[in-house]
């Protein structure tokens, strides 16, 4: 289901009416037993018609906040009543405007991982055609003190057996060795240089690094 951002939840007109004349109430701009205008009057002020103004005075009426009679009009009969209509109004306001911040922060979140998606499959995409035309771009892992293959040569530990990748080079402090070839032992601090599949990286670092 889609939500537009600018969606506003809106009560009826005449309960907004209702509303604005229970909040006078309660500001003691009204007290118990005023009159209150009578239908067309109230039409006029709030620009609607005598039939909106009707359905706004029924709903006080309907909350025992205001009483209307043939010939007295309409008189306030409870301050209580007027302040409880308004907390309720302004608590479902409130909620109104919970689910919209809401649903605002879940569009924006799924707009946020639909383009972490697609800079992914980018992402994904590049590297693939990068080592493709580049097939010798070697990967490379540090040696620490963690791995058990430390002091070990690549000759004893079978690393190419072990792996399907091959030693292209090894940096040892400020030293590169080029090709270092089946004798030379892996030392901490060491940065192994390899080359092999799209799974070398996975198992060279499974069989540096077993645990």
């Amino acid at each position: 289901m889609q939500f537009e951002k600018n969606v506003q939840v809106k009560q009826p007109k005449y309960q907004q009416i209702a509303v604005d004349l229970a909040s006078k109430i309660v500001e003691r701009k009204y007290r118990i037993g005023d009159k209150i205008y009578a239908r067309s009057s109230l039409a006029s002020q709030y620009n609607v018609s005598s039939e909106t103004a009707r359905r706004a005075i029924a709903v006080l009426q309907d909350l025992e906040i205001v009483e209307a009679t043939k010939g007295s009009g309409v008189i306030i009969i409870s301050y209580e009543k007027a302040a409880s209509f308004v907390r309720q109004f302004q608590d479902v306001q409130s909620v109104h405007e919970l689910q919209h911040e809401l649903m605002t922060s879940i569009q924006k979140q799924h707009q946020e991982l639909i383009n972490l998606q697609d800079k992914t499959k980018q992402l994904i995409s590049r590297t693939e055609h990068f080592r493709s035309v580049n097939p010798f771009i070697p990967y490379q892992l540090e040696m620490t003190a963690e791995s058990p293959c430390i002091h070990q040569t690549v000759q004893e530990l079978n690393f190419w057996q072990n792996t399907s990748s091959t030693i292209v080079g090894i940096r040892r402090k400020n030293e590169l060795l080029l090709s270092p070839g089946p004798y030379v032992s892996l030392e901490e601090g060491d940065i192994v240089y390899f080359i092999g599949n799209d799974e070398s990286f996975a198992r060279v670092q499974s069989f540096l690094y077993p645990n």
